[in-house]
Parts: structure tokens; sequence; C-alpha cells
């Protein structure tokens, strides 16, 4: 039996640990560095995790549900909601007319109606809300949006897709452009040249929990709402802003969310806000539960891209000058569009040095589900369009992309400026490939594929390399900080309260941690309680890799100020300086004295000696001109490489990753058994978003991929047989906590090097071709004999191969990305 779920053993284990190990002269482990589990490690995998959906409903819990748009953008004519009303088990029906505050939950720009007013701008937008005594039955009334007689619209004409949207120069906001040097010149007079589009799709969040928020009247008019939101201070402000209530009477609580991914950072807005409002004009608590399929088609996703690209180089395949336009496509509102371009535009060098650059982010406005954030904030769009490019390069040139990306790594000391200002400081991107080539044999493998390649006719291997430079802090400057609180107990146990949001990638642990090395106790000794506006105000997103950096660094400086109490009451009771007395093993040591830390914190508490603190951290360095696009955006950078190699069939366009190696820079880990777990799922889900995962509307903007039977994320079947995985050990040259670094986003651009080893498969069926496959994104096996038709056709040699000699004749036209790459 595992003595952890045995209620008798667990008892028991809880008793040794409530006794101070000093006490028994046992040596506790240090917390702080170790591979200890994840602190609701337990509760997952017994099913005891408590969810929103699984607090227990409060006596009256009526519940709401939405009535969708039908349309991608129509004039609202006429709203009759008799017939809901009427539906059985109804309670009340909503529309925008019984807001009393402001009717928006866009997190920058007003421009988000939480239930559409007047006008509808994508199918899908909610329209109303409807308030039942169960979920079933709210749902069958919300369903009746669909009748003409609840909502008659005049339909208009929508804008869907990117290049539309940008031939009208239709978009939420201004476009964005960073300059430096005269990239047209270097272009023009360099040796080799090449240009051409590329196009890669968005993704769904796809979080286990769906969005749900449970609002709660309290006494004296306030209102308390459980959110799975990334945000609770956000939350708290849309929801007093919509019923027009100062900020003191909402409060917002999340102990733990099934996943955010960024789709809970702004998203989870509209389900707080029309839980509060139903809750309000009831009496009522009310829970909103988004079915998947409305989820699906309620929430905005990762901004997908087109591009259009040209460069200079020389014959090493060095970047004498480029120009990048990423059009992104925002949906109907800003949404966090604004900070995903910019955050794209500053990791277009990825792991490059770019002397003269031009780089232009348009944010197209269409009327589809409002993107929104998604781990890596637009920093996978950025740096993907780079790697695509210089693998055109060393194509071009009959290279390995390995050369041509390592002739062009930022360099120490010089070739160490990026294009937006700022330094790269702690460049560790030679070591770290080195290191990588070594473990995984990357020059021996690929030897033996092209022996592989040239006597299999049919399937076909690719091997690629790709490295990563990824800036750690928020882009916005202001929200580079933090806040907790710490309680030591009269026992000697300690609870911490911090900013941060658990959604599963363990910043409650890696927290306690911090404290716990703090006070040298175990990690049993510390718990952290649920994230609650209540408690720590004013607080930013758990987004952009900075929860542990931010909420670690504010609950050490509130642990260290209780810390320096105790050691000042320690120096006067026994003798010597405070700054002799050492907190180690769960003991206080001063003087030669020995005493169990939870008998010190008795005696500092009959001393009057104040046993809390709050703490606070701003991150330094940080500053951003949005007017100019320069500056020093990022506290630090984390680094990373990864080979993938791949095999592809190139008559049904299918493939399969037989073996990845990731070595992936955390700093000095917290916790590297939760940062391996980072890494690994981070790979995956890049890997997902460049393969698997396409999203796809009809002719009348309806997201067609709406659900797990026509959305296909990654499972277990699609992880590599051989998936070798380690972190790279560089301590942060920033004091960070631990010296540690941001280990949630950045690995996702690891999987690049899987969508380039598909594209080295396709080149090596047709081996003649100079040109890179012209092969978008996701790689799916459709796209894969596109692109496989469309190099066939550049070579002079298979001319006459095309998908219809293959026995492919009804597959779709090889689309304008694919035909217009072109290389002179």
């Amino acid at each position: 039996m595992n003595r952890r779920s045995d209620p008798i053993a667990t008892h028991a284990t809880q008793s040794i640990h409530s006794t101070d190990p000093a006490r028994e002269g046992v040596a506790a482990p240090p917390a702080l560095g170790a591979p200890l589990p994840h602190e609701s490690a337990d509760l997952h995998v017994s099913g005891e995790a408590r969810y929103i959906d699984d607090i227990p409903e409060l006596h009256g819990t009526l519940h709401a549900a939405l009535g969708l748009s039908r349309h991608a953008r129509a004039r609202i004519v006429s709203l009759d909601l008799r017939r809901v009303r009427e539906a059985p088990g109804v309670i009340a029906v909503l529309s925008a007319a019984d807001i009393p505050g402001e009717n928006n939950c866009g997190p920058v720009l007003h421009d988000d109606p939480v239930l559409a007013h007047d006008e509808v701008q994508y199918l899908g937008q909610p329209v109303f809300a409807v308030v039942a005594t169960s979920h079933d039955l709210a749902r069958r009334a919300a369903a009746l949006a669909a009748s003409d007689d609840v909502v008659r619209y005049e339909p208009l004409e929508p804008v869907l897709s990117v290049a539309e949207a940008k031939a009208m120069q239709h978009y939420v906001l201004p476009p964005l452009r960073l300059t430096r040097g005269k990239p047209a010149q270097r272009i023009a007079a360099a040796p080799h040249r090449i240009a051409g589009t590329f196009e890669v799709g968005g993704q769904e969040q796809f979080y286990l929990e769906g969005q749900i928020a449970y609002a709660l009247p309290q006494e004296q008019g306030g209102m308390l709402i459980h959110s799975s939101t990334q945000h609770p201070s956000e939350m708290q402000q849309v929801v007093a802003h919509l019923l027009d209530w100062p900020a003191h009477r909402v409060a917002c609580e999340c102990r733990r969310m099934g996943g955010g991914f960024g789709g809970k950072e702004s998203q989870s807005a509209l389900f707080a806000c029309v839980a509060a409002l139903a809750a309000l004009k009831t009496g009522h608590p009310v829970k909103l539960r988004a079915d998947r399929d409305d989820d699906f088609m309620i929430t905005g996703k990762r901004h997908d891209a087109e591009y259009e690209y040209e460069a200079g180089f020389d014959d090493d395949g060095r970047l004498l000058g480029a120009r990048v336009e990423i059009a992104l496509r925002a949906g109907y509102s800003a949404d966090l569009s604004g900070a995903v371009a910019t955050r794209a535009v500053c990791h277009v060098d990825n792991a490059y040095y770019l002397s003269d650059v031009e780089i232009v982010a348009l944010c197209c406005k269409t009327n589809t589900q409002s993107n929104t954030a998604f781990r890596g904030f637009g920093g996978p769009q950025g740096a993907l369009v780079m790697e695509v490019m210089l693998d055109a390069i060393a194509r071009r040139l009959n290279r390995d992309p390995l050369d041509v990306r390592r002739v062009n790594y930022y360099g120490i000391g010089e070739r160490d400026v990026t294009p937006y200002g700022q330094h790269v400081e702690d460049n560790v991107l030679a070591p770290l490939t080195d290191d990588l080539l070594a473990s995984s044999r990357y020059a021996e493998r690929r030897a033996a594929l092209v022996d592989y390649n040239r006597a299999s006719p049919v399937l076909k291997r690719g091997i690629a390399i790709t490295p990563v430079k990824f800036g750690i802090s928020f882009n916005v400057p202001h929200l580079n900080q933090a806040g907790a609180l710490v309680h030591v107990y009269r026992d000697g146990s300690v609870l911490v309260n911090h900013g941060g949001t658990e959604m599963g990638q363990g910043v409650n642990t890696k927290v306690a941690q911090v404290v716990a090395g703090a006070f040298g106790l175990p990690l049993e000794r510390v718990r952290v309680s649920a994230t609650d506006t209540a408690k720590v105000a004013n607080t930013s997103a758990t987004a952009a890799s900075t929860g542990s950096d931010l909420n670690g660094k504010a609950a050490e400086d509130a642990a260290l100020t209780i810390r320096n109490r105790l050691a000042s009451l320690a120096a006067a009771e026994y003798g010597g300086t405070p700054d002799g007395v050492a907190f180690e093993n769960g003991a206080v040591r001063a003087n030669g004295v020995s005493i169990a830390f939870a008998q010190f914190v008795e005696l500092a508490y009959l001393k009057r000696v104040q046993l809390w603190s709050d703490g606070f951290y701003a991150t330094p360095k940080v500053h951003w001109d949005a007017r100019t696009l320069t500056g020093h955006p990022f506290y630090y950078f984390a680094y990373g490489a990864a080979v993938s190699e791949v095999v592809v069939d190139t008559l049904t366009g299918e493939w399969k990753l037989v073996r990845a190696d990731v070595l992936h820079d955390a700093g000095r880990s917290i916790n590297p058994a939760i940062d391996m777990g980072q890494v690994e799922g981070a790979f995956i889900q890049g890997m997902g978003w460049l393969t698997t995962e396409e999203l796809w509307w009809s002719n009348d903007g309806r997201l067609m991929t709406h659900a797990p039977s026509t959305y296909k994320i990654p499972a277990i079947s699609d992880t590599p047989a051989a998936f070798n995985v380690r972190l790279y050990r560089n301590d942060n040259a920033e004091p960070t906590v631990f010296r540690s670094k941001a280990v949630g986003e950045p690995p996702l651009l690891l999987a690049f090097s899987v969508f380039l080893a598909i594209r080295d498969a396709i080149g090596a069926a047709v081996p003649e071709a100079r040109e890179a496959a012209p092969l978008r994104a996701p790689a799916t096996p459709e796209a894969i004999l596109d692109a496989l038709d469309a190099l066939r056709a550049l070579s002079p040699t298979q001319a006459g191969t095309s998908a219809a000699g293959r026995g492919h004749a009804d597959l779709p036209a090889v689309p304008a990305a694919a035909r217009n790459q072109k290389v002179d």
C-alpha cells in the first residue's frame, strides 16, 4: 500500500512532521532546490483536489448559461426573450440592458462587451444569459438563441481572414514597427537573398477544467466570486465596474485551476461578470460552467499569423539584413493583442544577432473569437519565422542548418545587442548547444539519415536542432510586481498567501520551498492558502513565466523580515550578533546554542515579537518605450535547445517523432522535478501547435473545430519513445530566488525542432530541390502532402510528379503561402 494514501499512515506521518526534527536529533532535508512532489500531487491522483465545480453548493444555488449569436457579424434587430423566460426552470434572463455599470470585460481597451448590444461581432458571441434551477435547464433555455422569434438579426458582411483584414487595413490597434540600421540597403547589396511567405495556425488552450465562476452574494452588499482565473485582481476589477461598485465590495478567490495556458488570464472575466450579475439580480448564489463546445466557441485562442519575409545573407549564411511582417489574427476586439504583438516583435531575433532589421506587427481585426494569451504570449509567433528563414537559407546554400544557426548566434561582448536595444548579458547559447550536440550525437545521426533516406523510397527521416533565447518579464513594466503574506504560528508551522495562482505548474510548491528555505524548515511545515484578493491586493496575472519569480521573491521578502526579527531576539537571548544566527534543519542556532524552531517561536511570541509580515517585490531594471519599441523589457533570458528526429510517410503524409533530446536552462532550479515536468509538457504542447492542432472556420464564420472530436491535441502516444530531457545548470546572473530561471513558457519554442525536422524529411524526398519545403503549420498530413507536391513542382527533375499521380487527386490545392516562396 502507498503509505501516503493510507489514512492511518498519513496521520502517523503528520505526527512526525509536527515534531520539530531538531528535537529528534534528525537533520531535515533542505526544501529549497530539492525535487519534491507537487504540493497537490496526492490530491490530483486521488481525485480529492477541489476545483470550483467541486465546491459544495450553497442552498438555493442557481445555474447560468449563455445564449450565443448565430452570425459572425450582424445588427440585432430585436431581442424578444419571452420564450426563454417561459422555459422550464428559468428564474431570470439577462441582457445588456440589465447591466448596472460598464458592459465591458476587455482587459485594456473598452471594446469587449460582456453581453452583445446592438451588434454581434462573431459567431458564438454571448447575447443574453439564462439563470435556471439546474445546469441542464439553463443550457436548454439558452439554446433558444437559435430561434428567429427570440433574436432577429440583420446580417452584415464579416471579415473572416487575416489576408482580408490586412488588405482592408482593418486593425484593432495601430501597427507596430521596429527598425534598426538600414535593412533594405543591406538586403539589396547582399550576395544572396531570399523572400517568401509563411503561415502558422492558432491553438486552443484546451485546459482540462473549463471556464467556470461561482458567485455568492455576501452580507453588507458584498460579492465573493470563485473564479478559475489566472488574474483574480482583474476579475475583481471588471466585476466591480460591471456592477458599478467599489472594488472592496468584491472578492475573488482561486485555490487552483485545472490548467490555464493563458486562456484564463483575461477571458475568464466574461464568466465571472455574468455569474456576478446573475447573483446580484436574483439574490442567489449562481454558478456559470461553460460546456466544452461553448467554451471553444466563446473564448479566444493563440493568435494565428501570416508572414512576409525577406533577407540578405553571405556565403556562410550570416544574416546581413532582414525584414519581417507578422499579421496576427486579433479577432473582433483588442483583448491582449497589443502586448502579444509587442512580445512577438521582441522575439523575432530568437537566438540571433540582427544588425539591420525591420519588424512590423499587425493586429488584424476579424469577425472571429477575440484571440488572447497563450503560453509563450507572442514569443513563439515571433521566433518561429526566424527559424523558418534560417532553414531556407541553409537549404539554399546546401549547408547543415546547424552551421547557419551557429554563425548567426549572439556573441559575448560583441554582436550582443537586440533590435530593441537590450544587451544579451547572460549568453550561454554556445556551450549549451555544444553540450546538447554531444549528448544527442547529432552529427552521427545526421550522417546516418543520409544513408537511410537514400535507401528508403517512401519513408523519409529528418532531423533538426533549434535553440531558444526567451525574455522573462511582463513587457508592461508596472505588471512586474507581487505581494505576499507569511504567518508563523506558535507551534512553528507557517502559512503563506501570495498573489500567484496555481494551475498545475507548481507555483505554490515553489513558493512554499522558498519560505521553508528561509526558515530552515522541511516543506511539510509550510502551507500555501488559496489566492484571495481580500488578502493580497492589486496583483498581476500569473503569466509571462513570472509566477515563481515574482511571488517567490515577495514571499521570501516577508519570510526574511520575520527571520530577521527572530535573529535579533536570538542574539539578545543567547549572545552574538543577528548575522551569526542560523536557521537550519528545523532549529535556530545562536552562539553555540541550538533550539528547535517551534520552541523558539513560542519564546518569540511570549516576548511579543511580531510573527507575521507582508512582503513585496518589484522586478528591477525593466523599462520600455512603447513609442520607439526600445528599452530593457526583460530582466533576464532563459536558453535552451532541442534535437528532434522524425520519420515521414511521403505517400500518406503521416509522420512520427521518433526521438527528442532537450536541454533547457532553468538556472539553479528551485524544484528540478517540477521544472522537468514543465519542460516536457511545454515541448509536447508546442509540438501539438505546430503539427496536429488545426483551427478552421466555415465560410459563415463558424468555428468547426470546436470539440475534442474535431480538434486534435497530442496524446501520450505522440510522446517519442526516446525522450531525453535534461536541465542545464546555469545559475541566473540576476539575483532571482535561488538564482533560478522561469521555465513555464520558453521550452514550448523548442518544439520548432519537430516542425523543421518534418521539413527536413520532406526535403529528403526531393533532394535535388534547393528550396526549403514550403510547409505551413500545423504540419498535418494534408499540409505535408501539399508541401511535397509544391516542392516537386519546383524541382526540374520531378515536375510531372503530383498528388494526383500518387493517387491523391482529391487533396486541396496548394495554398498561396506554399506557392509564393521564392529564392533568387
